[in-house]
C-alpha cells in the first residue's frame, strides 16, 4: 500500500481554524489512536427503510474485522463498545441510521466524525471516490471497476452462490475504510493546529489499514435463511387476488417513447410496447382488468391546478406531493412529480388514469421498487438479466422469460405485480384526503374491511338487500347520507328532486371519487361494510382501488313493470317515469358488466333476504369475492 502521510505532508496547509467541538473530537482521536473505530456498511439500496446490511467493515486497535449478514455479531458490539470515536463516509446520514435499525444493541461512540463534512472543510466536496482522486490517492487498482452499485449485484450474486463475488464485496469494504483513513491523514494535514495537539507519529491511515488487512477470513455459501425468497404462492395464498387479472403500466413521458405494458393473469405475464394513449387505453380496455397499476405520477401536489410552472399556486404549493416527501424521509431517492422533466410524464399518467376510472377501471400508483425488495432481486438499474431471474424466481410466467424483452417491459410486470398485492391488501397507501395514495406493497398491512357495493336501477331493491346486510352486522353508508348532510348545511329542503341535482352537479365538476371518500368516511371503522346505492362507473374503480378483493359489487335488477309497482307503493305521488330518467340514474346501467354478481330481484322480500344472508355468509367465511372470468 502507498505511503499516503508522505503526499499529505508535502501539501502546503490551508491553515484553516477548528472549532471548538471539532478541536476536542480530533485531540480525542490523537489522545487515543487506537480506539478510533474507522467503519463502513454495504447494503442492499441506499433506503434504510426498505433495504438491509449486506456487510459491516472496521478497523480498531490494528485489526481489521468484517460482519457479514446472518453472522454474529459480537465482535462488533465490543469493539463499539471500547471505542471512543467512530469516523466515517457520510455515516451520520447512511451508515448510522442502518447500524441502528438493524443492531439496536450495538452501543456506538457518541463522538462521530464524519469525513464528508470534515472534508468540506478543506474544499474537498463530493462523494468518497471523488475525494480520492482529488488528493491524488489510488487503492483501488484491483477494484477499479467496482462501485456502490456493483456492490449490490456482488451480494446478489453470493446469494445465488457465487463465494468470489462476496470475497470482492469485502475487499471493497476494506478499501474503503483504508481510503478513509488515508483521507483523514490529508485532511488534518490541512488545519492550523497547535504543536502539541497531534503527536506526528500518528498517522490514522495506520489504524484504518493495519497489515495485514487484505487477508480474509473464510466465507461459506450463504444459508438458506439468506437465499430464500418469498413466492408468488407464498405471498398471495389461493385467495382472489391470486386469480385477479392486472394490468401493469411502467408510463414514459412522452408517446414518441415506448410505455411497457403488461397484463398479469394470476402468475402468467404477458408483455409488450405501446407507444399512444389510443393504443394503451384500448389494449388496457380490452384486457377487462380488475385493476390497472400504473408506475406514474397520477395527482397534483395539493393546490396546484397544473403541471406547468406558470401555474398560480407553484410558489406557494411547490412541485412535491406529500408521498414524494415520506419516500424522501425513508431514504428513496424519488422525484418530485412536477419537476420539469417529470411534468409531461404526470400529465399523461392523470389523463390516462381520469379515462380508465370514468370507464369503472380501477387505477393505483404503484411503487414497483418496494415489490423488488420484497422479491429479493436488485433495483431498477441492475439490468435485465436480474429483473428476468427475480420475476421468474418469484413465481411469475410467460414468455418474457425466454424472449427478448425491454427493461420497461419487465417493470410493467413488476407494476402489475403491486396491482396483486393491492388487490391481496398487502399494500400500504401513502397519500393525504387531498391527494390520491402512492400504493407500497407491505406484507404485513392490515386487512382491509369486507366491502359489498350495491348498484342497480331505481326500484330494484338495492336499500332493501343493503339494509338486510346491516341487519347481520354490516355498517351501512349510502352516496345519499353526504349529499343530505351537503343540502342541510345549505338549508335546502331533502327532496329526491334537490338530492339528484346535487348529485348531477357533483358528478359533473370531476367530484364524484371525493363524493365516494366522504361517503366511506362515514363507516371507516367497520370490518364489514356495505355502501348502497353506486350509480357512476367511477364509483365502482374507487371501491376496487380502496379495497381490492374484498370489495364485491352486487347489481340488483328487477322488470320494469315490478320496479314500477315497487316505487308506487313507496311514493304515492311519485313519477317513476321521470325518476328512472334522471341525469344521475343515466349511466347506472353500465355498472351491470363491472358488477361481480347480478340478483334478479322479481320475487318477494324473503328471497331478497336470504340471497343478501347467504352472501353475508360466503363473504365472512373467506370465500371472499368473485373475479370476471371473461
Amino acid at each position: 500500500m502507498p505511503d499516503t502521510r508522505r503526499k499529505s505532508a508535502m501539501t502546503p496547509p490551508v491553515l484553516r481554524r477548528l472549532p471548538t467541538l471539532l478541536k476536542e473530537q480530533l485531540a480525542l482521536c490523537a489522545s487515543y489512536p487506537d480506539q478510533v473505530l474507522f467503519l463502513d456498511i454495504e447494503t442492499t439500496g441506499l433506503s434504510h427503510y426498505y433495504d438491509e446490511i449486506t456487510v459491516v467493515g472496521w478497523a480498531f486497535n490494528g485489526k481489521a474485522s468484517t460482519f457479514v449478514k446472518g453472522d454474529d455479531h459480537h465482535s462488533l458490539l465490543a469493539d463499539a463498545r471500547n471505542a471512543k470515536v467512530m469516523v466515517t463516509f457520510n455515516g451520520i446520514r447512511f451508515d448510522q441510521r442502518f447500524l441502528r435499525q438493524e443492531f439496536p444493541d450495538v452501543r456506538l461512540p457518541e463522538t462521530h466524525i464524519d469525513l464528508m463534512y470534515l472534508c468540506r472543510r478543506v474544499g474537498l466536496t463530493g462523494g468518497q471516490k471523488s475525494i480520492e482522486k482529488q488528493i491524488d490517492l489510488n487503492l483501488r487498482t484491483e477494484l477499479s471497476d467496482v462501485d456502490g452499485f456493483a456492490a449490490v449485484l456482488l451480494w446478489h450474486r453470493y446469494l445465488r452462490g457465487e463465494i468470489s463475488a462476496l470475497e470482492k464485496l469485502v475487499r471493497y469494504n476494506r478499501l474503503d475504510i483504508a481510503a478513509m483513513g488515508a483521507i483523514f491523514d490529508h485532511v488534518l494535514a490541512q488545519f492550523d493546529t497547535q504543536p502539541d495537539l497531534f503527536t506526528q507519529a500518528v498517522g490514522f491511515i495506520n489504524w484504518s489499514a493495519p497489515d495485514g488487512w487484505q487477508d480474509l477470513p473464510k466465507f461459506n455459501p450463504a444459508g438458506s435463511y439468506l437465499t430464500k425468497a418469498p413466492h408468488f404462492d407464498d405471498v398471495l395464498g389461493r385467495g382472489p387476488a391470486a386469480k385477479a387479472k392486472i394490468v401493469g403500466i411502467d408510463l414514459t413521458g412522452s408517446e414518441a417513447r415506448g410505455t411497457g405494458w403488461c397484463v398479469l393473469d394470476g402468475n402468467h405475464a404477458t408483455t409488450t410496447t405501446l407507444f399512444s394513449d389510443e393504443d394503451i387505453l384500448a389494449r388496457t380496455l380490452e384486457a377487462k382488468p380488475d385493476l390497472v397499476s400504473i408506475d406514474s405520477p397520477l395527482c397534483l401536489p395539493f393546490g396546484r391546478l397544473s403541471v406547468e410552472d406558470s401555474d398560480p399556486g407553484r410558489d406557494l404549493y411547490g412541485i412535491m406531493r406529500q408521498c414524494e416527501r415520506e419516500l424522501k424521509r425513508r431514504g428513496v431517492n424519488v422525484y418530485p412529480c412536477l419537476l420539469p422533466s417529470m411534468q409531461k410524464l404526470t400529465a399523461r399518467g392523470m389523463k390516462l388514469a381520469n379515462t380508465l376510472r370514468q370507464s369503472g377501471v380501477a387505477v393505483i400508483e404503484s411503487y414497483p421498487g418496494a415489490a423488488q425488495d420484497i422479491m429479493r432481486i436488485p433495483r431498477k438499474g441492475a439490468g435485465i438479466e436480474w429483473l428476468k431471474l427475480g420475476l421468474h424466481g418469484f413465481g411469475i410466467s410467460g414468455d418474457y422469460v425466454e424472449n427478448a424483452v425491454t427493461h420497461d417491459e419487465l417493470d410493467a410486470i413488476t407494476s402489475a405485480l403491486v396491482g396483486t398485492f393491492h388487490m391481496a391488501g398487502l399494500t400500504e397507501a401513502l397519500g393525504t384526503e387531498n391527494e390520491p395514495p402512492l400504493i407500497i406493497p407491505k406484507l404485513d398491512a392490515v386487512a382491509n374491511p369486507i366491502v359489498v357495493g350495491v348498484s342497480g336501477p331505481i326500484a330494484a331493491g338495492k336499500t332493501t338487500f343493503a339494509e338486510e346486510l346491516q341487519s347481520l352486522g354490516f355498517s351501512y353508508t349510502r352516496f345519499s347520507l353526504v349529499i343530505d348532510d351537503m343540502l342541510r348545511e345549505s338549508g335546502v329542503e331533502l327532496t329526491r328532486y334537490n338530492r339528484q341535482e346535487l348529485g348531477r352537479e357533483i358528478n359533473a365538476t370531476g367530484r364524484q371519487r371525493w363524493l365516494a371518500e366522504k361517503t366511506i368516511r362515514r363507516v371507516s371503522d367497520g370490518v364489514a361494510i356495505v355502501v348502497d346505492g353506486l350509480r357512476f362507473p367511477e364509483d365502482h374503480a374507487y371501491l376496487v382501488e380502496r379495497f381490492g378483493a374484498n370489495f364485491h359489487h352486487i347489481y340488483i335488477e328487477a322488470a320494469e313493470d315490478v320496479r314500477k309497482t315497487r316505487y308506487h307503493e313507496r311514493m304515492s305521488d311519485g313519477n317513476f317515469e321521470q325518476a328512472a330518467k334522471s341525469e344521475v340514474e343515466g349511466r347506472v346501467g353500465e355498472l351491470r358488466s363491472l358488477a361481480h354478481e347480478i340478483f334478479v330481484n322479481d320475487s318477494d322480500k324473503l328471497t331478497l333476504k336470504n340471497r343478501a344472508s347467504e352472501l353475508a355468509r360466503k363473504l365472512t367465511e373467506g370465500k371472499s369475492c368473485l373475479f370476471q372470468s371473461s
